[in-house]
């Protein structure tokens, strides 16, 4: 599972690319270490149909079954399964997003049983890419100190892993999306357009760039 990734491009880079009417981040700095429950950019349609950049907090709802007996949902980050009667209520295109990153991560286990980040990217310049991203306002427990609060919050589809992934987590890899056409469909297709999206990206699509750090400070804008 991805539950680090970095996104150090600059805003205005983001809106460039995503041809967003709308900036409600305020100041963003760059993110080398994101974490679950981290308040992070997405890029959605907003209800006026104008898409914006916005910020949110990395986790959907979790499922009733997986809640049973906690005090808190600390949130699903990655989400495989989508033919589940808990997701199946945000695919479409109201509720789907891009995620900005510039580089993830997967745990490597190590010979003396301890793990290391691996971070991937797109290559070495750490360019902007996006995951497939859903999106929704709720309102839960997220921490005891914090007690129930109403916010927005995110997270993003996984595949299949390609190479590169596949030799760290041969179980999955989120889903990247890295062209203009898939950016369009994401975001306004119907579900039996859009789904065709949640497959591995290419072999030989992504690198290595960095091992054993808990942030990547490398790229930033």
């Amino acid at each position: 599972m991805c539950n680090l990734y970095s996104q150090t491009k600059g805003q205005q880079a983001i809106i460039a690319l995503t041809k967003s009417m709308r900036d409600s981040v305020g100041n963003l700095p760059p993110l080398p270490g994101i974490f679950p429950d981290y308040s992070a950019p997405i890029v959605r349609t907003g209800i006026d149909g104008a898409r914006e950049l916005s910020r949110a907090r990395w986790g959907m709802p979790s499922p009733a079954f997986a809640l049973e007996g906690k005090k808190v949902d600390k949130g699903v980050t990655n989400i495989r399964r989508v033919a589940s009667p808990h997701w199946r209520r945000w695919l479409g295109p109201s509720s789907r997003c891009l995620v900005p990153f510039t580089s993830f991560s997967e745990p490597e286990r190590l010979p003396d049983g301890k793990s290391q980040p691996v971070w991937f990217a797109l290559d070495e310049s750490r360019p902007l890419a996006f995951f497939a991203g859903v999106w929704t306002n709720w309102t839960s427990t997220r921490k005891i100190a914090e007690g129930p609060v109403t916010c927005d919050l995110f997270g993003f589809l996984t595949t299949d892993a390609n190479r590169e992934v596949g030799t760290i987590h041969p179980k999955a890899m989120p889903v990247i999306l890295t062209e203009p056409d898939e950016w369009e469909i994401w975001l306004a297709a119907p579900w039996s357009e859009a789904s065709a999206l949640q497959r591995p990206l290419q072999d030989g699509a992504l690198s290595i760039v960095a091992r054993g750090e808990k942030k990547d400070e490398a790229g930033a804008a």
